[in-house]
């Protein structure tokens, strides 16, 4: 069934009557294998630890990776009976902006940030999503492969040649954003760090990165390294701020939280003023 252009503005504002003081965090990359998914957890899980209503709406109605660890995580709490910071989630269908438009005010309501965890292609709902963020993040790790996503490079020199389609859709996006309400987008891309990755090519990818952030106009922050520990807290929905669950930490573990910490302060988002990981 086709869709008007009085269907697609309704779509866009989707968002739009949201209570201002909601802050609308998007994690979007039309690629998988980035740390997406974990990322929106650990962000939304740190915000609700800090004091924070946190609400999550998974649009990967397929995979459904960010709706599936919140489910392990609830499962975690009946199961043993132990209070962890939990933020209320959804999962849309995929299909219908009806549906998206009643969670998108279920869980707006009462809520300070709305985490949105988005599917790793090209997506109707993602777009709008995109669209009404206020912060837009999108994690890559350190190679050309992910750069492609925002950008190509001479195959030779490694400069910065365009913007990939990506990177112009945003841009796209921030600027009608501005012109409808004069608010902006902070879009932030986040490089998730993997240690085996060979130091010239690391090298030759951050210059790539910053060449391109001046020309489109985003920030860069570094994220979350490659670390078995995330792939095995999932079961369990456990993060790295449950701190109480491991028992005795070791060094990885408390260099992994260590990250994290970097990776909110880097976010800069409008946090409740209250110690994180106390």
């Amino acid at each position: 069934m086709g869709e008007g252009p009085h269907d697609q503005a309704r779509d866009e504002r989707a968002l739009g009557d949201a209570p201002k003081r909601l802050h609308v965090i998007v994690f979007a990359n039309e690629k998988g294998g980035t740390g997406k998914s974990t990322t929106a957890v650990h962000t939304a899980i740190a915000l609700t630890v800090k004091g924070a209503r946190v609400a999550c709406l998974d649009l990967d109605h397929r995979q459904r990776t960010l709706g599936r660890y919140l489910d392990n995580r609830a499962a975690t709490i009946a199961r043993t009976g132990r209070e962890l910071p939990m933020p209320r989630y959804e999962t849309h269908d995929g299909e219908s902006i009806a549906r998206f438009s009643e969670l998108l005010d279920e869980l707006s309501d009462a809520a300070d940030f709305l985490v949105i965890d988005t599917p790793g292609r090209d997506d109707r709902f993602a777009r709008i999503a995109v669209t009404n963020a206020d912060t837009l993040v999108t994690p890559m790790n350190d190679s050309f492969v992910d750069f492609d996503l925002i950008g190509q490079v001479d195959p030779e020199t490694f400069r910065v040649i365009r913007p990939s389609f990506y990177s112009e859709l945003i841009w796209e996006s921030r600027k009608r954003r501005a012109k409808e309400d004069g608010e902006t987008i902070d879009w932030v891309v986040l490089r998730n760090r993997m240690q085996h990755i060979e130091a010239r090519n690391m090298k030759r990818v951050s210059e790539a990165i910053d060449q391109l952030s001046r020309r489109v106009g985003f920030r860069v922050i570094s994220g979350l390294s490659e670390r078995v520990i995330y792939r095995e807290l999932f079961p369990q929905g456990l993060t790295m701020l449950d701190s109480r669950e491991f028992g005795d930490m070791g060094l990885a573990h408390v260099a992994a939280r260590q990250e994290l910490r970097e990776m909110m302060a880097g976010l800069a988002l409008p946090e409740p003023a209250l110690p994180l990981f106390a």
